[in-house]
């Protein structure tokens, strides 16, 4: 009432707010901030005024970095409090409202003596703590995964022995080149046949499967502040759409915290983003110039000034189901603790744009349809998909989020979180993404990206052998070689599993007449299930998507997968020439599309 007496508010805003509020069960002045129905600073002036406070303006006085650093910046960031100027043995505190002081008073306290509170609008608070400890921010953003489990203390010797490696193999097909072509040989068929086998399990965990649970309800009040995170890089022609998009979310506004990290150097997405009159509720983050420009950087970076305790992370391109965070949360709420992370169901909204899309759509189906299920009720570690991904945010951060100088951090934090003791859950909520179809060359680019984070995080995992058998267990680690160390071997040797074709033809082979007809019978019997398997995933998947695309489109993955082997070559040089180089895909060149 006293805002409605102060004229912060009129009565028609203040019915809205308490409707609201009878959802949510959160604080009416969030609700009235999130929701746009009152404006800053008005309500920090009229909240300072009813409890005789005084307010701040952190902007035009800036805090004194002395002070932060005594509780750090990280927690200071992610309880909206700034430890703002000491007069005598008084620290003036500077918070967003009453209820934040008394919430955090006795650590303030113990930290500072005596303590005494002013008012600031929360956007304030949290851009003067990072102009303040901008460097220390950074710093930590690139740095926040454990040396032993990042990518970015590799050995110094590695690339040493790749090389070496390498022209051992040049010069045994020069000297004796059955040898390592039979060697070649071998791994590749073992490898196809535990990759196949793999997909099997999956496959008939999946069919044997009963229905899955109707979407769960909410079960505790008041509902969770739930944190949202997007990279943006040079995304300048698909910010306007995703602001709509997301706009589209039914969780309540004042639980929810979406944060736009943007480059400092991308003034054109900034731009954008400004002219796109973001709501309350939406708020751009600006990552500041590094050595390196990666998403899992500007991740690590926002996920300081977050709010929430469950932290989700979208693409550019994404446009996610509208009661997606709802059903998120309350399959959260219904796990146990070690349930730490939810992934949820990739999709294509452009399939039918040309034969890359189609069979873009038909991978994504079987891979978030039917492989990643099936590997979850297998037992085996779940390799993240880059968005539709929810997290404790406690479990998140407890193990140092993201590896900055991973180029597939969400693959790499998948194998962390379960060598860790936590799991990953699938649930059944859609995000629609844009399939990278412009052409042969942006794909092969994308998908050597995540092949090279694949080779990396393999290498990572596997500096100690023994502590990674002890932490995953036997199935654990079995699922992690043959999803990894297998499918790195697939797309690198695919040309030579492919050339065993033409022995079926009578054609020259370096094999010709070293292999028994039996043994090349048995090779063509094992190709056939193979591409029988991948069929099966592949229709069934298909058919779950409930896409439109023609069942028929399946089998042309068969000569569609050939074309990671180009990917694959690009990033193995890559590994040791370009290690930590993101290579960025173009996003929003299908157009605006209704059915996002």
């Amino acid at each position: 009432m006293f805002l409605l007496a102060e004229g912060v508010i009129g009565s028609v805003e203040l019915v809205k707010a308490l409707a609201l509020r009878a959802f949510s069960r959160g604080d009416v002045i969030e609700v009235l901030r999130a929701n746009g129905l009152a404006r800053e600073p008005a309500l920090t002036q009229a909240l300072a005024r009813y409890h005789g406070l005084s307010c701040a303006a952190p902007r035009d006085i800036p805090p004194d970095p002395r002070l932060i650093d005594r509780i750090g910046a990280e927690a200071c960031l992610r309880d909206g409090v700034l430890p703002w100027r000491r007069a005598g043995n008084l620290t003036v505190v500077l918070v967003p409202d009453p209820a934040t002081f008394r919430r955090h008073r006795p650590a303030l306290e113990a930290a500072f003596g005596r303590v005494t509170p002013a008012l600031a609008p929360r956007a304030e608070i949290q851009a003067a703590i990072g102009n303040a400890r901008r460097d220390a921010l950074r710093a930590r953003a690139q740095a926040r995964t454990a040396p032993d489990e990042s990518c970015r203390t590799r050995g110094r010797r590695q690339p040493f022995l790749f090389v070496l490696l390498v022209l051992l193999l040049v010069l045994g097909l020069a000297l004796v080149p059955v040898v390592p072509v039979l060697l070649l040989t071998a791994w590749a068929l073992l490898s196809l046949v535990l990759v196949t086998g793999l997909k099997f399990l999956a496959l008939r965990a999946v069919l044997d499967a009963r229905p899955p649970d109707p979407a769960p309800a909410l079960a505790v009040l008041p509902l969770p502040v739930v944190s949202v995170m997007v990279a943006l890089y040079r995304e300048a022609g698909i910010a306007p759409r995703l602001v709509q998009r997301l706009g589209r979310l039914d969780y309540p506004r004042d639980r929810l915290d979406l944060l736009l990290a943007v480059e400092e150097n991308d003034a054109a997405t900034r731009k954008a983003l400004d002219r796109s009159d973001l709501p309350p509720w939406m708020r751009i983050i600006v990552v500041p110039e590094g050595t390196l420009k990666t998403k899992p950087r500007a991740l690590n970076y926002a996920l300081d000034f977050c709010r929430g305790s469950i932290v989700g992370v979208y693409d550019a391109e994404d446009a996610p189901e509208a009661d997606q965070i709802t059903r998120v949360v309350a399959h959260l709420q219904r796990s146990d603790d070690k349930v730490a992370c939810v992934q949820g169901v990739l999709d294509f909204y452009n399939p039918g744009m040309n034969w890359i899309s189609r069979c873009f759509t038909v991978e994504y189906a079987g891979w978030f349809r039917v492989m990643l299920p099936g590997l979850q009720l297998l037992g085996i570690p779940l390799p993240l998909g880059g968005t539709t991904l929810f997290f404790r945010r406690a479990a998140l951060e407890s193990l140092g989020a993201w590896d900055a100088h991973n180029v597939t951090e969400d693959a790499d934090l998948g194998i962390r979180l379960a060598r860790h003791g936590y799991r990953t859950e699938m649930i059944d909520s859609v995000t629609g993404e844009e399939a990278n179809c412009a052409s042969l060359v942006s794909w092969v680019r994308q998908r050597s990206r995540w092949i090279k984070g694949y080779m990396m995080t393999w290498a990572v995992h596997m500096r100690d052998p023994v502590l990674l058998w002890r932490q995953l267990g036997p199935r654990g680690f079995l699922g992690f070689q043959i999803l990894f160390l297998g499918s790195i071997s697939q797309a690198l040797l695919a040309p030579l599993l492919i050339s065993f074709w033409a022995m079926t033809f009578r054609q020259p082979h370096p094999l010709s007449g070293l292999v028994p007809g039996a043994a090349t019978f048995a090779m063509i019997c094992l190709f056939v299930l193979a591409e029988g398997v991948n069929l099966a995933i592949g229709l069934l998947g298909l058919r779950r998507a409930r896409q439109t695309i023609h069942p028929l489109w399946v089998p042309a993955l068969h000569f569609y997968h050939p074309f990671a082997t180009l990917a694959a070559y690009k990033a193995l040089w890559e590994v040791v020439a370009r290690p930590f180089y993101w290579d960025k895909t173009a996003h929003g060149v299908s157009g605006p599309v209704s059915a996002a």
